[in-house]
């Protein structure tokens, strides 16, 4: 494989390094491995953190900055970030108002985050956790018990994000985070394997002319393997299984998220596909996001997440926001 890196062992550091020169509104600590937007803490707003493995860029470090989170923990490639970093992030942050740890369901995540979460309470810090597990297309998978977090960790991190701006109280903010996750659903497919630095190759056997359906963002099987389908058939079965389970009754926020390896003109046709779907679902979409914000690396394939929303999670996903990935309203 031919990758755009110096050598395997560098590859997160020198993300961080680049970033940190691209966006100097941002604090980058590249040796403890912990992203922080500059005028943090911020007097009497809830701080929110989040973080996980590297490789699905711009998650996490990318949604940093006012409305959204106010550090990010990366760990190295598909691989859960250390206690110490979550614990020197929720340090770096809090402000008094409390931290909220917002964490995806994959067991090294949560078992670290729940230990840097005592911690952190040891050292007198008010602390609330929400887990993100809206991946409807299997129950338990290889890095998890329970549903996978993927796509709806966004609609966490902004949603909660724009009432921790707002001055919301932490049990507000940790509320709406909970109500955002029960509200969202995923579901991803794979139209090719990704590769990690370190393997130099595919990390999982993806035949030529077959897709997988369900797939995890670190390439997890998923529902079942199929001959390549259009993207109007693949629409059909990813809306429809996340409308299956979530089966609104209300208005939605659609996420069709890009896995890394595929180019926009490609998602935005696959986009139309969902919006036909939703249409013949009766489904209203309030608001459509288009890209690539939860990544695998350079994975081929794609994730659709829904998110229904009342008057007041819409305008909070309204308000404004600045980050590196997510821009508007300032």
């Amino acid at each position: 494989m031919r990758m755009l890196i110096n050598v395997p062992e560098t590859v997160v550091a020198d993300a961080l390094r680049g970033m940190a020169a691209a966006y100097p509104d941002l604090n980058v600590d590249v040796d403890n491995r912990v992203i922080v937007r500059r005028d943090a803490p911020v007097a009497g707003k809830v701080a929110l953190v989040s973080g996980g493995g590297s490789g699905h860029e711009p998650l996490h470090g990318g949604f940093v900055g006012p409305g959204m989170l106010d550090a990010a923990c990366p760990g190295e490639v598909f691989t859960s970030p250390v206690p110490d970093q979550m614990v020197r992030a929720a340090a770096a942050v809090e402000s008094g108002a409390g931290v909220l740890f917002v964490v995806k369901n994959y067991t090294g995540d949560v078992l670290n985050f729940q230990m840097a979460a005592e911690l952190a309470e040891d050292e007198g810090v008010r602390l609330a956790t929400v887990l993100v597990d809206d991946d409807v297309a299997v129950t338990d998978s290889l890095y998890t018990a329970g549903r996978r977090g993927t796509g709806a960790t966004l609609f966490v991190e902004k949603i909660a994000g724009a009432a921790a701006e707002e001055g919301a109280p932490l049990e507000r903010v940790e509320s709406l985070a909970r109500q955002v996750n029960a509200s969202s659903r995923s579901f991803g497919v794979a139209l090719s394997a990704c590769s990690t630095p370190a393997k130099g190759g595919p990390t999982f056997d993806l035949p030529p002319g077959e897709l997988e359906l369900g797939v995890g963002i670190h390439g997890e099987p998923g529902r079942e393997r199929r001959a390549m389908m259009t993207a109007r058939e693949i629409a059909d079965f990813a809306v429809g299984a996340v409308l299956d389970d979530l089966r609104p009754t209300g208005p939605v926020i659609a996420l069709v998220n890009g896995m890394g390896g595929t180019p926009l003109l490609e998602l935005y046709g696959f986009n139309a596909e969902v919006q036909r779907v939703l249409t013949e679902r009766d489904v209203a979409v309030a608001r459509t996001l288009v890209g690539n914000y939860v990544t695998s690396l350079d994975m081929a394939g794609c994730s659709v997440t829904l998110c229904q929303v009342d008057e007041e999670l819409l305008r909070l996903w309204d308000a404004p926001v600045q980050t590196p990935a997510l821009r508007w309203g300032r």
